[in-house]
């Protein structure tokens, strides 16, 4: 059986705000099944000037905090590229990719489905790494 991939409709180069692209990652980001005691935060970065294009890049910070411990011990962030082409018309939708902390492969909206268990791993990691320390 295959899964089906949880996209939205992404907003033309025309529509673009620095605002209505932070409002669509977290349209995106309510696609993910994610428990609900994980907690997000977002925020714009930069603007990057490219030859051929303009790339918006945004940060999602995840956590986990409980009752007992309110402040988490670790987070994981997820880097959001939203890229407007500045030679196909700008009333095709922007493209979008989005790259976990610490790794470099690049996951694309419509190609693939966001996984709970990237962000245990990057905080598993991080809490194993203090320790160590």
């Amino acid at each position: 059986t295959k899964s089906v991939i949880k996209n939205i409709p992404w907003i033309t180069g025309n529509d673009f705000t620095v605002e209505r692209g932070q409002e669509q990652i977290e349209e995106y980001i309510s696609t993910w099944d994610v428990h609900s005691s994980w907690l997000h935060c977002s925020e714009f970065l930069r603007e990057e000037e490219l030859k051929y294009s303009k790339r918006y890049l945004y940060r999602v910070c995840w956590s986990m905090p409980t009752c007992r411990k309110p402040i988490p011990r670790a987070t994981a962030s997820v880097y959001f590229v939203i890229e407007i082409s500045k030679i196909k018309p700008t009333t095709l939708p922007v493209e979008v990719f989005f790259t976990l902390e610490s790794t470099r492969l690049i996951h694309r909206p419509e190609q693939c489905n966001f996984r709970e268990k990237w962000l245990k791993d990057i905080i598993e990691s991080k809490i194993i790494l203090m320790e160590r320390l």
